[in-house]
């Protein structure tokens, strides 16, 4: 197994002889765990400064062990934390700086059976009230309409979580085309009642003096939300007559 940048496991990418690696040679590696990867999403995270491959001569990528490490973090955290780039970029550069904890072990399938493996996962990302209005462009006024709805809500000690971010972005967005913030209501509390069906299928798990069963919860939590993300996704295009992609 290979090494994280903060010594953490690997997962599931397995170590070469120590050769650089071609584009698609790595893209072929990250299939078997990111089945839906292509060239044009490495290239883009590239782009965004997420890796950094070395350059032949004649403008070929090529990527060490490391970097396809870093790529497959980038990839876990999009799909299993749902956070923005800037913000897993900031996470792995503080672990290559031995500055990022570890979470602990999740349940994953491995050959049929639920098997725990460590897991670098990034903290809870926390942003400021001045750094959220930078980040998704608004005022204070809109800020605070959308939390008198509760599209948004701070923590307890009065910062973000950096979801906040995505949702300022999306209603942002949505607000373009006329839907405004109360109009919002509506999706925010079918969401409530999508996590409150998620928390009701695996409390039994949560409670368990097990910590293994309690780590297996929260992979159940995820798994879930998913699929029901999917699910609501589907029923609306299905309902507005739209072709699935």
């Amino acid at each position: 197994m290979l090494k994280t940048p903060s010594g953490g496991a690997g997962h599931g990418i397995a170590a070469t002889d120590g050769r650089l690696m071609s584009i698609g040679a790595v893209l072929n590696v990250l299939r078997d765990e990111f089945p839906d990867i292509t060239i044009s999403k490495i290239r883009f995270l590239e782009s965004e400064g997420l890796v950094e491959p070395q350059r032949t001569p004649s403008g070929y990528r090529k990527f060490s062990v490391q970097d396809v490490e870093r790529l497959g973090h980038v990839l876990r955290m999009q799909r299993d934390h749902y956070l923005p780039l800037k913000v897993i970029r900031e996470h792995l550069d503080a672990m290559e700086r031995g500055e990022a904890a570890a979470l602990p072990s999740v349940c994953r399938q491995r050959d049929g059976e639920t098997v725990l493996e460590a897991v670098e996962a990034p903290p809870v990302a926390r942003i400021g009230r001045a750094e959220l209005l930078a980040a998704a462009e608004i005022d204070e006024r809109e800020l605070a309409e959308w939390e008198s709805y509760g599209l948004i809500a701070p923590l307890p000690e009065g910062v973000y979580d950096a979801e906040a971010v995505t949702v300022a972005a999306l209603v942002a967005e949505l607000g373009r085309f006329g839907i405004e913030p109360r109009h919002l209501r509506v999706m925010k509390a079918a969401a409530d009642r999508e996590a409150g069906l998620v928390d009701q299928v695996v409390a039994p798990l949560k409670r368990h003096r097990n910590p293994q069963t309690r780590a297996h919860a929260e992979a159940r939590a995820k798994e879930l939300a998913g699929l029901t993300v999917k699910l609501h996704s589907a029923l609306v295009q299905t309902a507005l007559g739209l072709r699935l992609p």
